[in-house]
């Protein structure tokens, strides 16, 4: 089985505002592609509806356990990977079983918890080279450092 590429987009949202995260699968933002799946199976609101995570309106924990799917414990057993549009992330996300193990991480099992009708079977799953993904928590981790180190200087 081939493996999908991961990597995380992290910049400030508008001209200076929080930081906000974006998965990119195989190249095409997270937000591309469950846009793209909604708007294919007639899904209505579709298009738009979602946005990155911006760990400064939610204290996820650091994102390299959240991405891992540890720091879900207060939000169920599924880990938000997108959240809406308007940058809350409980206004309209896309939730996601994240399963590690020594090889992959898999995301699987999508839902939009607030539309529990619609059915993501056939978005994803994603299963990324754990090797490959651990390098992408790791550039992540370091730009949401340095980001605070500019905030904090």
């Amino acid at each position: 089985m081939t493996s999908n590429e991961i990597w995380f987009d992290c910049r400030h949202r508008g001209d200076g505002g929080p930081l906000v995260i974006v998965p990119h699968v195989d190249g095409t933002p997270l937000t591309a592609l469950v846009d793209a799946y909604e708007n294919a199976a007639g899904m209505r609101p579709a298009g738009d509806a979602y946005g990155g995570l911006i760990p400064e309106f939610f204290r996820f924990g650091p994102m390299q356990d959240h991405f891992l799917g540890v720091s879900t414990g207060a939000m169920g057993p599924k880990t938000p990977v997108l959240g809406c549009e308007c940058g809350e992330w409980g206004c309209w996300p896309l939730m996601a079983r994240i399963t590690a193990t020594a090889d992959l991480v898999t995301w699987d099992a999508f839902e939009q918890p607030h539309r529990k009708t619609r059915d993501y079977v056939a978005f994803g799953p994603f299963q990324f080279d754990r090797h490959h993904y651990d390098d992408a928590l790791q550039a992540l981790s370091a730009v949401i450092d340095s980001a605070a180190d500019d905030t904090s200087a």
